[in-house]
């Protein structure tokens, strides 16, 4: 026998029941998206490498040490897998002139990929949604899209979970900014770890947001980027703080909140809780008025975020609020062989009136005795068995027995007009 092969390190297999939350999960984001006018766009994992060099950064973490990048075997091309989906969705609205009339909400699902230490909720191949509004400048749209990850936690049941915000100004804003931190974190190099001095000239910003417990005073005597912000800053942000206050959303003002990419300017924000320990961020984003330009497109803004699907199963799991496993409409549950034509077409019938129906499978010596499939309809968590007897047959009917509800008495029903009495079987 050969040696099984297993799955890439950091890359997991989702299998059933827990799927099941995966796709409840992916429904109540959809509903969201609906509401607020937001379409989906799918775009390519596989993307050209400089297309996240330019837009993420060079002396990014990502770029630097997480891309899986490759070089085609076919023309020589440099293609990574996409480890964040912003930079893809920005390349698509420029190749496609998507902002020809004007700007578009837009959101994706799917898998991205670093690589990183696998941990909890952290993923070599991990999955994301995400939201982009691209086209308007207005810190109501820096709101709105806040404010739209606040109406998830409430679809998903999910409490206890915070929000952060921060500006982070206009480029010359923080380049003074950077130059007093820089020069802060001079007079306190020997404090800095190898990882800070490493950015300390190329990326001053990340250094703020470290977790080393040696740095944290000389982090937190550091210059605030509040204090180099303009006035048409502070009154964008100003303006989106209003908007929490009126719909009575808290938050927190967190100076140190300055994200992983690049390409951010302005509002800022992180969605955190405390369930999942070190990995405490759900969902992240902000103003990226740049890109699209720096990408090579025309300048406009946009805004959006990105979510950790891992990361809010996991929180889901611990808050007991999504489903583990679908729960049948019906089993089917088959005396001989000889019924089997009739079983598959009455599921067939069922199945057409927008019912899910388990067929019971038979093997090779048959349907097998009707106490194990009552056992198999039992565990399926299918509400009701159909029962195709012998009596019930010679009406032209079969038999309903509600699996969940023992007081609930057995009952007949025509064959003749399936259709009829399919939605018992819904509301039963």
């Amino acid at each position: 026998m050969a040696e099984p092969i297993q799955a890439v390190k950091g890359m997991n297999d989702i299998l059933p029941p827990d799927s099941a939350r995966w796709e409840w999960f992916e429904q109540q984001v959809r509903a969201l998206m609906h509401r607020y006018g937001y379409l989906n766009v799918r775009t390519p994992i596989v993307e050209p490498t400089p297309l996240f060099v330019r837009g993420l950064g060079e002396v990014t973490d990502i770029v630097e040490k997480e891309m899986y990048s490759f070089v085609d075997s076919m023309n020589g091309d440099p293609l990574t897998l996409r480890p964040e989906a912003t930079a893809g969705v920005v390349r698509a609205a420029i190749e496609h002139n998507l902002l020809y009339d004007g700007g578009k909400r837009l959101f994706y699902i799917g898998p991205m990929f670093r690589h990183e230490r696998p941990q909890r909720g952290r993923y070599r191949q991990f999955h994301q949604v995400g939201v982009e509004a691209l086209g308007f400048a207005g810190p109501d749209v820096d709101a709105e899209v806040i404010l739209m990850a606040r109406a998830l936690w409430r679809d998903l049941g999910l409490a206890d979970v915070a929000l952060e915000i921060n500006s982070l100004g206009q480029p010359e804003e923080r380049r003074a900014h950077r130059a007093a931190l820089v020069a802060h974190l001079e007079q306190h190099r020997e404090l800095l770890d190898a990882d800070a001095q490493r950015r300390l000239h190329s990326n001053p910003l990340r250094i703020l947001d470290t977790k080393n417990p040696a740095m944290q005073p000389v982090v937190e005597a550091a210059p605030k980027l509040m204090d180099y912000l303009g006035e048409a800053s502070l009154k964008h942000f100003d303006a989106v703080r209003a908007v929490f206050d009126a719909v009575g959303q808290p938050y927190r003002i967190n100076p140190r909140l300055v994200r992983g990419m690049d390409y951010y300017n302005l509002t800022v924000f992180e969605w955190v809780t405390d369930q999942l320990g070190a990995q405490g961020t759900l969902c992240g984003g902000g103003r990226y008025d740049g890109l699209i330009e720096m990408i090579g497109g025309k300048p406009a803004p946009a805004v959006g975020w990105g979510l950790g699907i891992e990361r809010v199963i996991e929180l889901l799991k611990l808050a007991g609020t999504a489903p583990a496993a679908r729960a049948w409409d019906a089993y089917v549950v088959i005396p001989d062989a000889a019924t089997l034509p009739l079983a598959t077409a009455t599921a067939e019938a069922l199945r057409a009136a927008g019912l899910s129906v388990l067929l019971h499978a038979a093997g090779k010596d048959g349907p097998g005795s009707m106490k194990s499939q009552f056992k198999r309809a039992d565990a399926s968590g299918a509400r009701h068995a159909l029962i195709f007897g012998a009596d019930e047959l010679a009406r032209g009917e079969l038999s309903i027995k509600a699996l969940r509800d023992p007081a609930q008495p057995q009952r007949s029903r025509p064959l003749a007009d399936v259709s009829a009495w399919a939605h018992e079987l819904r509301t039963a």
